[in-house]
């Protein structure tokens, strides 16, 4: 594909993501920036973790997403008695019409292209590893038969921060397969204004479809073909490999602050977010400004905080975005006589 053919198709998804908020807009007030990393996620074919107390629009933004992306929808509320069947799916035993009994596999809400996984912490771990496989290889295993999800397919689980008590902190594990952590706070004062006068209003505002699956895939094949410098590259990797605190180039306050640092796919996640950024306004390449964007939702779960961190009152928000001042710029580089050589 030429640069100018990926040129003109970037544009156009600009104003395809401008038609999007625009719909979102009718029955979502602010949030932004909160939606504007869920769709950063599915065009990079990522999952999201949305965090915030209740009451914030968490379930009503991934449904009213699912209105205006035009894909299949299934929420799953995750209780203490919830099973793996129950979310992948199990087998029956059919009687046919000649009176022959055969197994037959019922598809459980998994089977859907956005998953909304509501509450996700407070169901036991078997159940929450039923969707490691899916969120993983995109398939589901039962029995001895492997069954595809269909395509695209995403998970956008909740999680309530405040709530302790009957609930499942996810694994570390299974952190690591959210693309993004991503914190759903308070609305401003206009905005809470906004939303109660709403409520007084016997209005449903209808959301019209944007995007088909079929043009989602579209989408995530353009975003792919962004290109990445080798200068946004060797920054990705300096910022990551510079939260392991064993790591020679690790700052002072990461080794003190720090038990574990970000592996191999925060670095992935923060290219593939640049790329989603990049495309979504329709610029060719990626920018470092576009990886310090996407540095706290992709980094903050992958950070270990200790209790030194916790004692001086900083969570791994605040360590991210100190290690984002510290981290410097890489040397670019500099062509001479055909040669490559650093500044």
């Amino acid at each position: 594909m030429s640069a100018d053919r990926i040129s003109e198709y970037l544009t156009q998804f600009a104003q395809t993501r401008a038609q999007l908020m625009d719909q979102l807009r009718r029955v979502l007030v602010g949030q932004s920036e909160v939606i504007e990393q869920v769709l950063a996620a599915v065009f990079t074919r990522g999952h999201c973790l949305l965090v915030g107390v209740p009451g914030l629009a968490k379930t009503l933004m991934v449904s009213s997403m699912a209105q205006a992306l035009d894909v299949g929808f299934k929420r799953v509320q995750f209780t203490p008695d919830l099973m793996p069947s129950d979310i992948t799916g199990t087998t029956v035993l059919d009687e046919n019409e000649d009176g022959r009994r055969e197994f037959r596999f019922v598809q459980g809400p998994i089977f859907a292209n956005i998953v909304l996984a509501d509450e996700i912490n407070r169901t036991p771990p078997k159940t929450q590893a039923a969707l490691l496989e899916a969120m993983q290889e995109r398939t589901v295993t039962v029995g001895q038969t492997t069954h595809k999800l269909p395509d695209p397919f995403f998970v956008i689980a909740t999680q309530n921060p405040i709530e302790q008590e009957g609930t499942y902190p996810l694994p570390e594990a299974q952190l690591d397969r959210f693309m993004f952590n991503i914190k759903v706070d308070y609305p401003t004062l206009d905005e809470e204004k906004r939303i109660v006068s709403m409520t007084s209003k016997d209005e449903t505002p209808e959301i019209q479809k944007v995007l088909s699956g079929k043009a989602i895939v579209n989408l995530q094949k353009l975003v792919r073909s962004v290109p990445v410098s080798d200068f946004v590259t060797e920054y990705v990797v300096k910022l990551v490999r510079a939260t392991r605190p064993k790591d020679p180039s690790a700052p002072d306050f990461i080794q003190r602050m720090v038990d574990f640092g970000a592996g191999v796919r925060a670095g992935q996640y923060l290219v593939r977010a640049g790329q989603a950024f990049a495309a979504m306004d329709g610029r060719f390449t990626v920018s470092l400004d576009d990886i310090r964007k996407a540095a706290l939702p992709v980094l903050r779960h992958r950070i270990g905080a200790n209790f030194q961190a916790q004692a001086e009152g900083k969570t791994s928000d605040d360590i991210v975005l100190e290690l984002l001042k510290v981290i410097g710029e890489p040397e670019p580089a500099k062509y001479v006589s055909g040669a490559k050589r650093k500044l």
